[in-house]
């Protein structure tokens, strides 16, 4: 059995963040892809799980980058490699698996809805007995940065739904994952994330970072224990230290 976690980079600034800590923390292989500085997505056969970040672009691009990383994606899924998609990466393992990424009714970004209600995950009866949600309860708050939403082809079960976009969490097959929101995020990455994104640079600078400070301890711990489950399912550590 490979023992190496294949990590597929859409755009630079959009890196593993929190999993990467883990990652050292357990002394486990990563082979990093970075799509924008012209890598492709090698054959995901050859690892013992893959996962897929967030970016700018669609996952109906009609581009060779994304034709091809969907094609690998559905080979995965045909192997049954643990796969964990963030944001593009849960819509990219959407569409790999039949469904559709359409425009969302109402694009979510940031930690509060427009009416002011935090951004939150609520599981479903099913996904708060799956594994990767162990220790987590019933739900979270989450961080959003996405203006598609996804329409699940039938054998995609929902794990977790949201507000204005209800499917927030996916699971295809035994072992793998999307999820829509952002949970690798780290302080360093979303002051980076705030300086390039254009969602992010419309809204007022001052309430983000008083909102990010505010849940920052909880975020944490929440993307950590996802995080975690994750590597666990993929059958990489001994857990996370404490």
């Amino acid at each position: 059995m490979p023992e190496t976690l294949l990590i597929v980079q859409n755009i630079s600034h959009e890196g593993p963040g929190l999993l990467e800590e883990l990652l050292l923390q357990q002394n486990s292989a990563t082979r990093r892809i970075d799509l924008s500085r012209g890598n492709t997505v090698p054959d995901p056969i050859g690892f013992k799980g893959m996962v897929v970040l967030g970016g700018p672009q669609s996952v109906n691009d009609n581009t060779p980058a994304m034709r091809q990383q969907l094609k690998q994606i559905e080979r995965a899924l045909s192997l049954g490699i643990p796969y964990l998609g963030i944001c593009l990466g849960m819509q990219a393992l959407v569409k790999a698996a039949g469904g559709r990424v359409i425009p969302c009714p109402l694009p979510e970004t940031g930690f509060l809805s427009p009416s002011g209600d935090p951004y939150r995950m609520a599981l479903t009866e099913t996904g708060a007995g799956d594994a990767l949600f162990n220790e987590l309860g019933q739900g979270f708050r989450v961080f959003q940065l996405h203006g598609e939403t996804v329409e699940p082809a039938p054998g995609t079960e929902l794990i977790g739904r949201g507000t204005e976009c209800p499917h927030q969490a996916v699971k295809v097959g035994d072992s793998a994952y999307g999820l829509q929101c952002h949970f690798e995020m780290t302080p360093d990455m979303f002051h980076q994330w705030m300086e390039i994104d254009p969602s992010l640079k419309a809204m007022d600078r001052d309430k983000l970072f008083r909102q990010f400070d505010e849940v920052a301890e909880d975020y944490r711990a929440t993307g950590l224990r996802l995080l975690d489950n994750f590597l666990a399912i993929a059958g990489f550590g001994k857990g996370r230290k404490q």
